[in-house]
């Protein structure tokens, strides 16, 4: 089968280096490329010169952000040519109608490699969902954010050093507000809980970061027995689901809080199959890499994902509550409890509610840290 690559970075190398060692059934006879750089003759800077080319059968997009990958998704599905990306904020934003664009013109859309990098975490929530209802799912979805955490907790060091290091391995970015703040997280968990419950998720969802996290505020919550981590979550009953994004206080003996470096566990849980987790490289060339070059083989084996968003799911922000610790000097919470060491216990909030209160806190003082009791 031959397959045209958009995107010759970290993850488009590496679905190159894994086809060309040896994946016999695929070939990839086209790469996209900035006219400077196509020094082979398997390169263009033109995409018509792909989306044109009628043997081939697959578009593999590794280029990242909206546009133009959005404009060239919708052109290669047009043209009833499949698609697989790696690209969660594009899915994210138009997961929707490149779903339509898909079954109208023959294609399918291929995701694995949006949510978890080498994890087979969209194709684990598919299975479940073939017997049962996905009652809820979590998880550590971003591998900057965890090594952050982890590397504060086992050195003792403070944030912006521990960012600076994560920076210079190459696991966080210049700039690292997706990251740090849960946009990536949310792109994640916008795309899980699509898939999970069957439903165009909303765009509109609680989403707090670990922007403000201390290392005095891991000390308080270990000699609670607890550590912190960014976690995306997702919840339906009765016809309706919420989701969020947020810090949350983990027990110190789980899975969760002894993930290590950039590593993610995602979670699920089935009426039938029980809970399930999911371990292993988030991110990556050859991880990421090899999600993409296992979606192109269950094509070439007709083997389709079937995306169906027609339940009309409710979004219920109450499905999702629970109580808060909140650090904001100057900040008094109305119902809140004192927790010690400056920081507060706000019993029985939605996530949506605890958003704005953090927002509050925040005009007060801006270096105020929030975090779901879990």
């Amino acid at each position: 089968m031959k397959i045209a690559l958009l995107g010759h970075g970290t993850v488009g190398r590496g679905v190159v280096d894994i086809i060309d060692s040896g994946t016999g059934a695929l070939e990839v006879s086209r790469i996209l490329e900035l006219p400077q750089f196509c020094n082979e003759a398997r390169m263009t800077s033109n995409f018509d010169d792909i989306v044109e080319d009628d043997e081939i059968d697959a578009v593999v997009e590794a280029m990242g952000g909206l546009e133009p990958a959005h404009g060239y998704i919708v052109r290669a599905l047009e043209a009833g040519k499949s698609v697989v990306t790696s690209n969660k904020a594009v899915v994210a934003e138009f997961f929707e109608e490149f779903v339509d664009a898909a079954r109208a013109n023959g294609a399918s859309l291929f995701i694995e490699a949006t949510t978890g990098g080498g994890i087979p975490w969209i194709a684990g929530l598919m299975k479940v969902r073939r017997v049962d209802e996905v009652s809820s799912f979590s998880g550590i979805m971003n591998g900057t954010t965890n090594y952050i955490v982890d590397q504060m907790s086992r050195s003792g060091a403070e944030f912006g050093a521990v960012l600076e290091r994560a920076q210079g391995l190459g696991y966080a970015e210049r700039d690292p507000s997706a990251d740090i703040d849960g946009i990536d997280v949310k792109n994640k968990t916008i795309i899980s809980a699509s898939v999970a419950f069957d439903v165009a998720c909303t765009h509109d969802l609680p989403v707090s970061g670990i922007r403000n996290l201390t290392k005095a505020d891991l000390e308080f919550f270990a000699s609670r027995g607890q550590s912190v981590r960014l976690l995306g979550k997702g919840v339906q009953e009765l016809g309706s689901y919420a989701v969020a994004v947020e810090p949350t206080a983990v027990d110190a003996r789980s899975m969760e809080a002894a993930v290590p470096d950039n590593f993610n566990l995602l979670s699920c849980e089935g009426a039938t199959i029980g809970p399930l987790k999911f371990y292993g490289q988030g991110a990556g060339s050859l991880p990421t890499g090899n999600a993409m070059v296992q979606d192109l083989l269950d094509l070439a084996a007709g083997v389709r994902p079937i995306y169906d968003f027609s339940r009309g799911l409710a979004y219920d922000p109450t499905l999702l509550s629970g109580d808060y610790l909140i650090r904001a000097a100057g900040f008094e919470p109305s119902g809140a409890e004192p927790a010690g060491a400056g920081y507060h216990r706000v019993p029985d909030i939605t996530a949506e509610q605890a958003r704005s209160l953090l927002d509050e806190a925040l005009s007060v003082d801006p270096t105020a840290f929030m975090a779901a009791i879990g």
